[in-house]
């Protein structure tokens, strides 16, 4: 039976099963699709399910994924491994004018154990986003502007960052992953585009078109 094909299953021996099998396949694994039940699960705490090498070469393999796909985060669910363990960066180049309206900063690399995060202040911001587990659309999604996040990194290290922008972004959307939450449970369902009219008409620095004309959200500078 194919990883694929196979139940969800939490515990230490079929974790570490499935992170073996990918690992000793030698190639990058294919990333996992909506419909897929290990999408919806909470995943797993980390708690030493894998040896310290093997979460090392999980982490190298994962990153080497959202590289290839490409993308800026990648959380293990989305590889059929349901443990709290995501992969973050974002170092592409953007227009000057599209990071300023969206706050987009580079990202470092960072890998990601059992975290949380909760919202700093009130302020909420709403842009367009994708995802590697669901090809082909784009929706708008409302989130909070900035985050405290709470995880633990690769040596075990409890760690306390606050990340704001475009950054908060992707801690949240990775974050949501392991806990069986996609982007389009938390998206304004008017705004969903495929890709190719997302980048034909609404693909501007922010979405104040694509509100108006979709009619999603109120228009902030009538509140």
């Amino acid at each position: 039976m194919s990883i694929d094909a196979r139940p969800t299953d939490f515990s230490t021996a079929r974790i570490r099963e499935t992170v073996q099998e990918i690992l000793r396949a030698g190639i990058l694994p294919p990333i996992v699709q909506a419909g897929h039940p290990v999408l919806r699960h909470v995943a797993a705490p980390f708690d030493g399910q894998l040896s310290d090498s093997e979460l090392g070469h999980l982490i190298d393999l994962m990153r080497s994924v959202m590289h290839k796909a490409p993308g800026v985060g990648l959380a293990a669910p989305q590889l059929g491994i349901p443990i709290q363990l995501a992969v973050l960066e974002d170092q592409f180049a953007v227009d000057p004018e599209v990071a300023a309206v969206r706050g987009r900063e580079p990202l470092p690399f960072f890998a990601m154990l059992n975290p949380r995060y909760q919202p700093i202040g009130t302020g909420t911001a709403a842009f367009y986003e994708g995802c590697l587990s669901i090809g082909g659309l784009q929706a708008a999604v409302l989130r909070p502007e900035s985050v405290r996040l709470d995880f633990t990194a690769p040596d075990g290290t409890d760690l306390q960052r606050s990340f704001s922008g475009w950054q908060a972004r992707i801690v949240q959307h990775e974050t949501d992953h392991l806990h069986g939450i996609l982007f389009l449970d938390r998206a304004e369902l008017r705004s969903i585009s495929n890709n190719a009219e997302y980048a034909s008409r609404w693909a501007q620095p922010d979405i104040s078109r694509a509100r108006q004309e979709l009619g999603f959200l109120p228009d902030p500078a009538e509140d």
